[in-house]
């Protein structure tokens, strides 16, 4: 086994949404162990609401593991996963359509310095706005991959694991 991957989903989804599941099997067929959390109970308090909930059940989660695991986040999964790095060490985050705020949350979109990461998004995401992502990776000299596509990344799917997969090949080499 190659190490641990934990994939958080959007708030209108759960886990066995598109994105996750796809990226979940390929992992898995590389010799990755994967976990989804569910955290459609949290979803239910609205979008700032959810956002501490769902903090804890994925610090709960990387506590239960034996060593740094990598994180995948859709949206706002991208958003806690990237908060919870600067709790928790964490091996790597591949971050898809990520929001830099949410309204009524009490902090914007961060992450912890030196984590290798990977930001993924659509030109036409109208409901996080490319502008917020790209100004976060211009800030912090991230890799960021914009894509003609909308908030889903319904038509991305295979590129993402293609990019997923050239990831985790870095994170094994490193």
């Amino acid at each position: 086994m190659r190490g641990q991957i934990i994939l958080s989903h959007g708030s209108d989804s759960g886990p066995d949404a598109t994105k996750v599941s796809v990226l979940a099997a390929f992992a898995e067929s590389l010799g990755w162990k994967t976990l989804r959390p569910d955290y459609r109970n949290d979803d239910v308090r609205g979008f700032a609401g959810s956002v501490d909930p769902r903090l804890e059940r994925l610090t709960a989660a990387i506590d239960s593991l034996d060593a740094p695991p990598v994180l995948v986040g859709s949206s706002m999964g991208s958003f806690v996963s990237g908060l919870v790095s600067l709790q928790r060490p964490v091996a790597g985050l591949f971050l898809l359509a990520t929001p830099s705020e949410i309204p009524g949350y009490r902090q914007p979109f961060d992450l912890s310095e030196g984590v290798p990461t990977m930001l993924y998004h659509g030109w036409k995401d109208d409901v996080c706005p490319p502008e917020g992502v790209l100004a976060f990776a211009g800030r912090r000299r991230l890799p960021l991959i914009m894509v003609d596509d909308d908030h889903r990344l319904g038509d991305s799917v295979e590129r993402i694991v293609e990019q997923f997969g050239l990831f985790l090949t870095q994170l094994d080499a490193a």
